[in-house]
């Protein structure tokens, strides 16, 4: 009997698959959209790597109001020295996370000082003649003591960028020499433990890696500078059970610098950080076209296998994290790295990241530029903050292979689902033109690694259920669907299965709700769509 049910419903899937077929030959003479059906393979075997629990990080920078680029403004009071703390959408979009990991940093933390007592606390104010546009500026211990209290009260995890050119001196050829003096941040970490304040990190200069941006440091030197913060470190943590990271250098990639850097510091620090704008200058005209292009968006896969090989010939402990990404420098896009169409380079970034083995991925920023994950001016989420969301709730930490071959604008990623059994598959659409009907294949373990469609899986091992009606607890599927408001790439509203995400009165950050459909029908992920498929009574070695 099990073998003609089987052959029952392999037949009916062969029907399926061959009339949606013939609407595919049919759409694509004429009609709105094409439709494409194809399989998703998923080894499930044993996890391809590993992210943090916390995956998700985003960035809160020091950028005054008077920070412009290409003659727009866009940066207002997002500085977390004059940011409103008591706003209740900022409050509530970084608990939503439960922890959201919070980086504090950016180009001008390398001319902080931290205010001692009695002291003078100057502003950063522009000056054109001063190396990044403006003068050395200051962050008062009672503004530092605002942050802690809302961190402690959103559950927020904090990385703290410290000032890496104290002690420094410009060469004529413009780089940094000299040992970093450690004086300042000494204090600030010492106030920062006599408080009761929880630091999750603490991270050593912003991109002066490499040729660096304004100046740079040579590798032997920012090594011995690690070495310098960690027994800092330990020594005022002595007695701890749980000590802050380390981390460094937070700066582009350079694989030559990179290396010199990590052999040198050996095992000083716990996280290399490295930076990612790979979609070029915020004014570029043609940055949506990099965006939906395949090719383009693969280019970046080099820098982190690159890093990994480093890490892995050295030897070092330390693990791989994005310490900053906002794809297009110079503070982003308005209505492109804010709005809808952005989530497609950034959930791509974070699928492929983690599958190259990236620890944490933070997002420039949580708030201000033209790339923030809520609007500068009123709090409210831009679409990419949803995405995020979405990740941090359904994603887990082992990370799956997957191929997917029908068509290359179909991006694929797949993890053991985070909180229940199952997995968990991102499915990102580039084709504004396409349908894609996906079915989904694990391999099974016991066969030698066939692959078998999860549809017939799932018949095959529950055919005594097949005449009952599906439900949440029997064989259905989560679908989590992401368009744009009105089809438009460039809306900075996002629909979530048909319905607008928006906050209420309250600032209360919506609720994520899925929509049920049967684990037996095929994904349909539309033109310029993304889709969440959670998946929970697949068993894989690999989420054991």
């Amino acid at each position: 009997m099990g073998s003609l049910f089987n052959l029952f419903w392999l037949s009916a899937w062969l029907y399926w698959l061959s009339q949606n077929s013939t609407l595919a030959a049919t759409n694509s003479r004429g009609g709105s959209a094409n439709v494409v059906v194809g399989t998703v393979l998923i080894n499930g075997t044993a996890p391809i790597a590993r992210t943090d629990p916390d995956y998700i990080c985003a960035t809160l920078d020091w950028w005054p109001p008077e920070k412009c680029d290409y003659g727009t403004c866009s940066w207002g009071r997002a500085s977390f020295l004059n940011l409103d703390l008591t706003n209740p959408i900022l409050l509530n979009a970084i608990k939503a996370f439960s922890p959201l990991k919070i980086r504090l940093g950016g180009t001008l933390q390398d001319k902080v000082v931290y205010q001692s007592k009695g002291e003078p606390c100057p502003s950063f104010a522009q000056n054109s003649a001063e190396m990044f546009g403006f003068t050395q500026g200051c962050l008062p211990m009672s503004r530092w003591d605002e942050l802690n209290i809302l961190f402690k009260k959103a559950g927020a995890s904090v990385i703290f960028g410290l000032n890496a050119l104290t002690g420094r001196t410009i060469a004529a050829d413009g780089s940094a020499v000299g040992a970093w003096n450690s004086s300042n941040a000494e204090f600030l970490i010492r106030y920062t433990v006599n408080k009761g304040y929880t630091i999750y990190g603490w991270e050593l200069g912003n991109e002066l890696s490499g040729r660096g941006i304004g100046t740079s440091v040579a590798a032997a030197q920012y090594a011995s500078d690690i070495k310098t913060l960690q027994n800092l470190v330990q020594n005022i943590y002595a007695g701890f059970n749980v000590k802050p990271l380390i981390l460094a250098p937070g700066g582009f990639f350079d694989a030559n610098w990179f290396t010199e850097f990590i052999h040198d510091a050996a095992n000083s620090f716990q996280a290399v950080t490295h930076h990612i704008y790979n979609l070029g200058p915020g004014v570029d005209d043609h940055l949506i076209q990099k965006i939906l292009d395949p090719s383009y968006l693969d280019g970046v896969a080099n820098t982190f296998s690159g890093l990994q090989g480093i890490l892995k010939s050295s030897g070092s402990s330390a693990v791989a994290w994005v310490g900053e990404a906002g794809g297009a420098w110079n503070s982003g896009h308005d209505h492109v790295t804010n709005a809808f169409v952005f989530s497609f380079w950034y959930l791509d970034q974070l699928g492929m990241a983690a599958s190259y083995g990236t620890k944490t991925y933070c997002r420039q920023t949580l708030i201000g530029g033209n790339y923030g994950l809520l609007n500068t001016i009123n709090f409210v989420p831009n679409p990419d903050y949803y995405s995020a969301l979405l990740w941090h709730r359904l994603m887990g930490e082992n990370v799956l292979s997957t191929s997917f071959t029908s068509i290359n604008k179909l991006r694929t990623y797949a993890h053991c689902s985070k909180v229940s059994g199952g997995i968990t598959l991102l499915l990102i659409n580039l084709d504004g033109a396409t349908t894609v009907q996906v079915l989904v294949a694990t391999n099974n373990v016991s066969t030698n690694g066939a692959f078998t469609t999860h549809r017939q899986q799932a018949r095959r091992t529950n055919f005594a259920k097949v005449y009952r009606t599906i439900t949440a607890d029997d064989k259905s599927r989560e679908e989590y669907h992401l368009t744009p408001k009105d089809g438009d790439l460039q809306s900075q509203t996002v629909l979530l299965n048909g319905n607008i995400l928006a906050p209420n009165s309250y600032g209360e950050i919506p609720p994520l709700e899925p929509k049920l459909t049967s684990v037996y029908d095929p994904i349909g992920v539309a033109p310029y769509s993304i889709v969440f498929a959670h998946i929970p009574n697949i068993t894989l070695p690999a989420c054991l």
